[in-house]
């Protein structure tokens, strides 16, 4: 049976800009250089993993993690968001979560609602189309699991992009405002359908915001159009 190629993380093609809202665009920009992956015409998600940083979460700015995370949903699980305050770990979760599903065990829409509960609560933030536009259409849902088609994510490394590093080295204080990082994380996105449980796996990156308010846990603000290295 043939492989569908059309899937959350799948193959690069030209998106429209997104920006974040308008408070989260004001953020970037004041962190120095970040803003300008918002406002790259016509380049999608890379398909090749991101450099690896030495030092992810060099920034005496960022949270300290709350224990150890597990890379992403089982398969037949619906992603539940971690209680962590480390930004870099949130990222790696969400991006497994991004990157998995099952048309086997819940439908599109309870999918969708469920990413969508990764989202920060203060709306000013939060992209939730962003988020939504990794999970497949109701029509391509469709055909995807008539094969019983499901993917599950491994994920290699999280890091903060070299440009945001700078800029909190430069001015940790700018952060202060909204408390939204960007993480990078790169990975690797197995499919496989009924007829075909070995399926294949390709290589994923992404770039997320993500917002980690020192008095609670981190939450999504939505999905970068491109990769920061």
């Amino acid at each position: 049976m043939t492989q569908h190629s059309t899937h959350p993380g799948g193959a690069s093609r030209v998106r429209r800009p997104a920006l974040l809202g308008t408070v989260l665009l004001v953020v970037l920009v004041a962190l120095a250089g970040l803003a300008a992956y918002f406002t790259r015409d016509g380049r999608g998600p890379s398909e090749t993993p991101a450099s690896p940083s030495s030092s992810p979460a060099a920034s005496a700015s960022a949270p300290s993690a709350s224990g150890p995370l597990t890379p992403g949903p089982r398969s037949g699980a619906l992603p539940v968001p971690p209680k962590t305050r480390d930004p870099i770990e949130f990222g790696k979760a969400a991006a497994a979560a991004l990157w998995s599903y099952d048309t086997r065990a819940y439908s599109q829409t309870e999918l969708r609602k469920a990413l969508r509960g990764w989202l920060t609560t203060e709306a000013k933030y939060a992209d939730p189309a962003s988020v939504d536009k990794v999970v497949p259409s109701p029509v391509l849902w469709k055909e995807i699991a008539a094969n019983g088609q499901f993917a599950t994510a491994k994920v290699n490394e999280g890091h903060f992009p070299n440009a945001f590093t700078r800029a909190l080295q430069e001015d940790p204080g700018a952060i202060t405002q909204a408390y939204v990082y960007a993480v990078t994380v790169a990975g690797k996105q197995s499919i496989a359908w009924k007829g075909s449980p070995a399926g294949g796996a390709e290589s994923r990156s992404t770039t997320l915001a993500v917002q980690c308010r020192p008095d609670c846990p981190c939450a999504l603000v939505g999905v970068l159009p491109s990769v920061a290295p």
